[in-house]
């Protein structure tokens, strides 16, 4: 199993490592993303996930230029999406996180960041592509729970953020 999802373009991150030993991916984590907070469209999400953003293309990205983080999945607002690691690498999306009192949370999730922001709504083929990917990775794992970044890293992180729409998300996986 190469960890690759066909049609979807790749863009390879090496912010990713290897699982630990006998952990097996059990949980989906949605995020929120943009760069800069609030603008859609350009590629410096791609670029973070790269470790190429250019510090001078926006003064906020002097706090982030360092960063290492990735996401297996990122969603953009016309629905294309990009996988920048393999779904049987451990992705750096999470941080500090715990669910269900078991910590670290990149160990044993998927992360799939959607190009959007707290304030703003999501476009419906987001939500669309959204629901297809969640489809396909349950084939492939037994996802236990779809929870956002929020959920396991409260007080730290606020994504997807009170616009993104769980219960369109859930009628979306319950139609075939």
């Amino acid at each position: 199993m190469t960890g690759l999802l066909g049609g979807v373009r790749q863009v390879p991150s090496p912010n990713c490592d290897n699982r630990p030993d006998g952990e097996r991916v059990r949980l989906l984590v949605i995020h929120a993303i943009s760069l800069p907070a609030g603008q859609f469209g350009g590629d410096d999400v791609e670029r973070l996930f790269t470790n190429s953003i250019v510090p001078s293309a926006h003064s906020c990205y002097q706090d982030i230029k360092d960063l290492r983080v990735s996401a297996h999945f990122f969603i953009r607002r016309n629905g294309d999406v990009i996988q920048f690691v393999p779904v049987t690498k451990r992705a750096w999306h999470a941080g500090v996180s715990s669910w269900r009192g078991k910590y670290r949370c990149n160990d044993f999730s998927l992360g799939i960041e959607v190009e959007g922001c707290d304030d703003k709504p999501f476009e419906s083929i987001q939500y669309i592509r959204l629901a297809r990917l969640i489809r396909l990775l349950k084939k492939q794992f037994a996802v236990e729970e779809i929870v956002g970044h929020a959920d396991i890293a409260p007080g730290r992180k606020t994504d997807p953020g009170p616009c993104f729409d769980w219960p369109r998300l859930h009628h979306l996986l319950r139609r075939r």
